[in-house]
């Protein structure tokens, strides 16, 4: 197989995520450029305070009034624009000049631009900084994995028609937003999300077929939505049509990056405890690297009464490292019936026939992911956690969430790893 330099940054999970099923084409590996063992001790200060001030943030904001208040001011900062009325956004914004300054005056990753510099190959980022740092020295074969529907002008270099930059879209809506931002046409290509190979199975994706066959029985016990489409959901899995599941109703619930949100975990635990009690149910609590969350969760499962559940049918995704980790959760996924989440990067993978339940957004992208997963319709708002043994019932006996997850299977881009390898390698580019 033909390799490029995968390049990304330890920021949450979402431009690392984007980067993991990219692993095939990889040359050596794939570059973490804030932690690599090339980045200097230098560099590595400079990504520490961004990323630090990010995740106090994001922490605060379950707190009242300070939290608020600081990350609204915060996310002002890196807002983005209203989509209509269409119109001229070429203009660099503050946060497109400070990244520019950032990259001319403190000559951020020049130890990355040395080594990549010693063999010709494409260079894929999954991150904006990356990008411009290769363009700014530069480099001319340069592919940026864009992981949000919406993004900031931030992404873009300070003359957007002059880029070099070639933005893989992962649906038409970051399309539309880079050509407002002045990127030249044929430097957009819309590929979809990169999502694992491994719960794909191909370009044929008898895997998510599978999986999707074993998803809908789980989501819709009453048979109310899969009567009604019974032919058309036969004629799309084919021999994966399924009327009974290989598994018990499985619920993954995963918080962000920075340890957000994970209370409403516990407040779904306790609501769904008689549930998991008497086995109707398995939930997935996903705590990714973090030790402290998933240490969190096992003392509060023991203080409910639910420890022998532990590694049964209540289990607690935590790993050393990032790549295990998400190995470790696409696994998971394969029999995963609902996937809890606030609408981050993830959002796009109820392309895999997901449906989404979002837990409140943080930030300004995540609002737009938000948006656009309910125009999919493929996922719903949550209600109020603690009364989760109650509306999610209801949403199952009504065949609501069979629905989502076939309106994601048949909507949402689904190709984008393979897109984007073609894209890469195409002899035309």
């Amino acid at each position: 197989m033909k390799k490029a330099w995968v390049v990304t940054v330890d920021m949450g999970y979402g431009h690392q995520r984007a980067a993991y099923p990219l692993k095939d084409i990889a040359y050596k590996r794939i570059i973490t450029v804030n932690s690599d063992k090339l980045v200097t001790e230098k560099e590595q200060r400079l990504w520490r305070r961004s990323q630090g001030f990010y995740e106090v943030v994001s922490r605060f904001t379950s707190m009242p009034v300070l939290g608020s208040s600081l990350f609204k001011l915060f996310d002002k900062l890196q807002a983005i624009s209203d989509f209509y009325p269409s119109r001229d956004l070429s203009k660099p914004n503050l946060q497109a000049l400070y990244l520019y300054r950032l990259i001319k005056k403190k000559k951020l990753n020049q130890s990355l631009i040395e080594f990549i510099k010693r063999n010709k190959l494409p260079f894929v980022a999954t991150h904006l900084i990356p990008a411009l740092i290769a363009e700014y020295n530069g480099l001319t074969d340069i592919y940026c994995v864009v992981t949000d529907t919406d993004i900031n002008r931030a992404w873009l270099p300070k003359e957007p028609k002059k880029t070099r930059i070639t933005y893989l879209a992962p649906c038409e809506h970051a399309f539309k937003r880079l050509k407002q931002y002045g990127t030249p046409k044929n430097r957009i290509v819309l590929t979809g999300f990169p999502l694992p190979k491994e719960n794909l199975g191909g370009r044929d994706l008898h895997v998510l077929k599978r999986d999707l066959g074993n998803r809908l029985p789980n989501l819709d016990p009453n048979k109310r939505y899969i009567s009604h489409y019974k032919k058309v959901i036969k004629g799309k899995l084919g021999r994966y049509y399924k009327t009974k599941s290989n598994h018990v109703l499985t619920l993954t619930f995963m918080i962000g990056g920075a340890g957000a949100q994970r209370e409403i975990g516990l407040e779904m635990l306790k609501s769904l405890k008689k549930y998991i009690m008497k086995n109707k149910i398995r939930i997935n609590l996903v705590a990714g690297t973090r030790l402290e969350i998933a240490e969190y969760y096992r003392e509060h499962i023991i203080s409910m009464g639910l420890k022998a559940k532990l590694g049964k049918n209540l289990n607690i995704i935590f790993a050393w490292n990032k790549p295990t980790y998400f190995r470790n959760f696409n696994y998971v996924l394969h029999t995963t019936d609902i996937l809890w989440t606030k609408p981050s990067e993830l959002c796009f993978y109820t392309a895999l026939g997901l449906p989404i339940i979002m837990a409140p957004p943080i930030g300004s992208q995540e609002y737009y992911n938000q948006k656009w997963i309910r125009n999919v319709g493929s996922g719903f708002n949550q209600e109020k956690p603690e009364y989760t043994n109650e509306w999610l019932y209801d949403w199952l006996e009504s065949g609501r969430l069979a629905e989502a997850a076939f309106e994601g299977f048949l909507e949402a881009p689904k190709l984008g790893t393979y897109n984007i390898e073609r894209v890469v390698f195409s002899k035309k580019r």
